[in-house]
């Protein structure tokens, strides 16, 4: 007998947010998804769905990544994840909103894939260690050093504080007034001293080929782009990736996102996403 398509249903949206964490990719996450309901559609007896579900799309996430990781390393510039709307998280998706944010999974894809899996499955799907060795077919004790490794490298290098989302919508709304109307000084002391500019054009389009770094670069980066800027653009500020964003569009068509990593009343990074692709998901929606 096959299994009952709203068991599938109800865990849907679980699925999607493993998948995408371990990929950065919402198109892939999707045919993950897609691929697991094909399995469990044709599977009988099983006895916990969601272990069966959970099993499946990590293995294939798996079984991605290893092409994917020689994709990215010929990659055309800087890889970015693609960007998602977060503004209306599902109730399962809202817990754990900080590892959606683009630092953090920029911060994953330094792990070694089964390390990714590990570390998502215990830390933001609260599995015990005996179910997660099941998932990766790892002993549990394989699994324990793993995520303790994983835990260390995360802990080290995300940041220790994310402003409220008041504070980020000001720093942007601020940052963008002074590049509007040329205000270099107040531009400068919006940026932090060491803060790196990342575009992923994928080849597609234009895009710096290498990160910008400083204050000073970065400003003067900023103002040569916005001065190229057509009549007919739109920028809207979002929050996406748990963070407040910009979505840049051309007339109708969206041409970008822009996200931002501020601590301090700084802009620390600023992760812009133009490759055509990695925009299909947003426009989607």
């Amino acid at each position: 007998m096959n299994p009952p398509i709203n068991t599938f249903e109800a865990h849907r949206t679980q699925l999607f947010y493993t998948a995408y964490r371990m990929l950065g990719s919402a198109m892939e996450a999707e045919d993950m998804v897609q691929e697991t309901y094909l399995r469990y559609s044709q599977a009988n007896n099983i006895e916990n769905p969601k272990a069966y579900l959970t099993t499946i799309i990590t293995r294939l996430c798996l079984d991605h990544l290893k092409s994917a990781r020689v994709q990215r390393e010929q990659y055309l510039g800087p890889w970015l994840p693609e960007p998602i709307m977060t503004e209306n998280l599902p109730a399962q998706a809202v817990a754990q909103k900080e590892t959606l944010t683009m630092a953090f999974l920029l911060l994953l894809e330094k792990l070694s894939p089964v390390e990714r899996a590990v570390f998502l499955l215990r830390e933001v799907f609260a599995y015990d260690y005996v179910e997660i060795a099941q998932i990766v077919d790892k002993s549990e004790a394989n699994c324990r050093q793993l995520y303790s490794r994983a835990k260390k490298h995360l802990v080290a290098n995300r940041p220790q504080f994310e402003p409220s989302p008041t504070v980020q919508q000001q720093v942007i709304s601020d940052f963008m007034t002074a590049l509007n109307e040329g205000d270099t000084p107040q531009m400068l002391a919006l940026l932090a001293p060491d803060v790196t500019f990342w575009s992923d054009g994928g080849g597609k389009v234009t895009a710096a080929r290498r990160p910008v770094s400083g204050q000073e670069n970065v400003m003067r980066f900023a103002q040569g782009i916005f001065r190229q800027r057509p009549d007919n653009m739109q920028v809207e500020l979002v929050e996406m990736n748990g963070s407040e964003s910009l979505l840049i569009r051309f007339g109708e068509q969206i041409f970008g996102v822009m996200n931002f990593t501020i601590a301090n009343n700084q802009i620390q990074e600023v992760h812009t996403i133009l490759n055509p692709d990695k925009l299909k998901y947003l426009a989607k929606l």
